[in-house]
């Protein structure tokens, strides 16, 4: 499990959700938007295949008509623990 920690924006957007490329590989959980503008979110390996995930963290104005948009992308790689030796 990796704990993902996106501190508060300086502009007037705020973090609304986190999503995944491929939650077969990697499943974000636990979403939570603090009081003072911090996002948490922990990330899961989904399975036991090696595969990659973009997770993307979204933000908007809260004041603002329209769909969140992308602010920050990781690139996560999975790789499965050997089962044998």
């Amino acid at each position: 499990m990796v704990s993902l920690v996106l501190e508060s924006r300086t502009d007037d957007k705020r973090w609304t959700d986190v999503q995944s490329s491929a939650p077969v590989f990697v499943l974000p959980t636990g979403w939570r938007l603090d009081a003072d503008g911090t996002a948490r979110a922990s990330l899961r390996c989904a399975g036991t295949r090696a595969g990659t995930a973009d997770v993307t963290a979204l933000a908007k104005a809260p004041d603002v008509a329209g769909a969140a948009r992308v602010a920050f992308t990781l690139h996560v790689s999975v790789v499965p623990y050997t089962t044998q030796g």
